[in-house]
């Protein structure tokens, strides 16, 4: 169910149910969480939008810590305030600290087992399908120009043929964003 308007506020229950089932139902973290996060968050709740959910991205991952997280932290506080943005990470950190808790317990027996060998295969190869879905979602949403499609194909050869850190890469990114902005501001004050 898709709503018109963003919803400006939430329960804390609601909050945290929400985030749990993100947590849940993600194998594979970061990335590979941003399909799910969008079906629940835009499509299941109607709380942001395409275009705010991509600025929250960019802000999630400015940051040190899990995007997932971020993001959960960042739509929370906007919600219910601070006790919303506690319990949206709570939330969606939950599940992840629960299994680790139950293979913690059961390692030996489970890291033997042939089936979960098994299992944790195929798993890899769907994250890796989530991963390559949230990217190009992600392209298609933000790169709308010659100058962004630019940036972004420069990013993507300093993060996989270089060592340069990716704090580097995204603040030289939003450099490059201000420049463009600046000067493509300037050429259309001068025509």
């Amino acid at each position: 169910m898709q709503q018109n308007q963003k919803q400006r506020t939430a329960s804390l229950g609601e909050l945290f149910v929400a985030w749990f089932k993100i947590g849940l139902f993600t194998f594979g973290g970061g990335y590979a969480m941003l399909p799910l996060i969008e079906r629940e968050v835009i499509d299941r709740k109607g709380w942001t939008d395409k275009e705010e959910i991509l600025s929250i991205y960019a802000l999630a991952q400015s940051v040190p810590g899990v995007i997932a997280v971020n993001t959960s932290i960042v739509l929370g506080n906007r919600l219910a305030g601070v006790k919303g943005a506690v319990v949206a990470a709570a939330g969606v950190i939950s599940p992840s600290l629960i299994v680790i808790m139950a293979i913690a317990s059961y390692f030996d027996v489970i890291m033997n087992s042939v089936h979960v060998l098994q299992a944790f295969s195929g798993i890899r190869a769907a994250v890796v399908g989530l991963v390559a879905a949230a990217a190009v979602r992600i392209a298609l949403a933000s790169l709308k120009d010659k100058p962004a499609y630019m940036i972004a194909i420069a990013a993507f050869l300093l993060s996989a043929f270089t060592d340069i850190h990716a704090i580097a890469i995204i603040v030289g990114g939003a450099f490059a964003g201000v420049l463009v902005y600046y000067f493509g501001a300037k050429r259309r004050a001068r025509d």
